[in-house]
């Protein structure tokens, strides 16, 4: 492979392509999941919802960003010209990689959420240590919770229990628990998450 490599350079440099774009095996420096970006009605609701309710941390809210003339929204971000974000919510929840709350206003907007078997469906899934004791949490605060926690036994996620929610404006969100690991990990060069704090 590391010959084939070499030859495909040289034949790229001797007919003066770029090389680096077509035989990079990753984004250059890539160290991780950063965010995930929702769209929400009310911004503050939303924030409220994760850090009084899930125990998220909030860790800034900026903007607003529109272009009343121009299409820097278009041209940034892949929304109408004339689409305004009001405001952007930056929550922390745990260990995990953060969430990116936003609320727009769009000539064009959809308000429907996707179902998770629509193009575009999503959920948000949150390791707790103990999913029993979680969904109670929930039910008590009056979430909307799906069927379950139901326990994975069989195949490489075997180990794991699960249940679907909702947030208090439908997005749907996942309680996810493996203690003990999943089978797939056992012959594992990947491990998908560790449960311990990150080294400082």
């Amino acid at each position: 492979m590391t010959r084939l490599r070499s030859l495909l350079v040289s034949a790229a440099l001797a007919f003066g392509a770029s090389v680096a774009p077509a035989l990079a095996d990753s984004i250059p420096g890539l160290r991780g999941h950063d965010h995930t970006g929702i769209t929400v009605p009310d911004v503050k609701a939303a924030t409220a919802f994760f850090t009084d309710v899930l125990g998220c941390a909030h860790a800034m809210s900026f903007g607003p960003f529109m272009d009343d003339k121009g299409t820097f929204m278009q041209d940034a971000v892949n929304v109408n010209p004339r689409a305004v974000i009001d405001e952007i919510s930056m929550v922390r929840c745990g260990y995990g990689s953060n969430i990116e709350l936003f609320q727009y206003k769009s000539p064009d907007q959809t308000t429907t959420m996707p179902k998770n078997s629509d193009y575009g469906g999503h959920h948000i899934a949150l390791y707790v240590d103990d999913i029993a004791k979680a969904a109670e949490y929930l039910r008590w605060k009056n979430v909307k919770t799906m069927q379950g926690p139901i326990p994975v036994n069989e195949g490489p996620a075997a180990g794991q229990s699960i249940l679907y929610f909702l947030t208090p404006w439908g997005m749907q969100m996942e309680l996810i628990s493996y203690p003990k690991g999943m089978a797939y990990e056992k012959n594992a060069s990947t491990v998908l998450w560790s449960t311990t704090e990150p080294m400082k």
